[in-house]
């Protein structure tokens, strides 16, 4: 959905059309991310339209950068530490 979303705006209908999935289930899809403040939607006549918040999408986009920072050097100090330990089993096997 975020990803159609990002084409541009649609109505409910159009984001389920694609889905293998009810449209129920769409709409419970749908609160989720609008409660995350990803998506707004409106009712005009009996259509419910929606559309991205782009602003909320440069917030997950920046959290997403941390974690990756975060996650890159754990990575980058565990190949130190597996490095030293095989140094080590050289050493110790000589």
């Amino acid at each position: 959905m975020v990803d159609r979303l990002a084409r541009g705006p649609a109505t409910l209908s159009e984001l389920a059309e694609p889905m293998d999935m009810t449209l129920t289930a769409v709409t419970q899809h749908l609160r989720i991310l609008e409660a995350s403040g990803l998506v707004h939607s409106y009712k005009q006549g009996r259509t419910r339209h929606c559309r991205l918040r782009i602003a909320a999408m440069d917030q997950v986009t920046k959290w997403i950068e941390g974690r990756k920072a975060l996650f890159e050097s754990r990575l980058d100090r565990l190949g130190e530490l597996l490095a030293e330990y095989e140094a080590a089993e050289k050493r110790r096997r000589r």
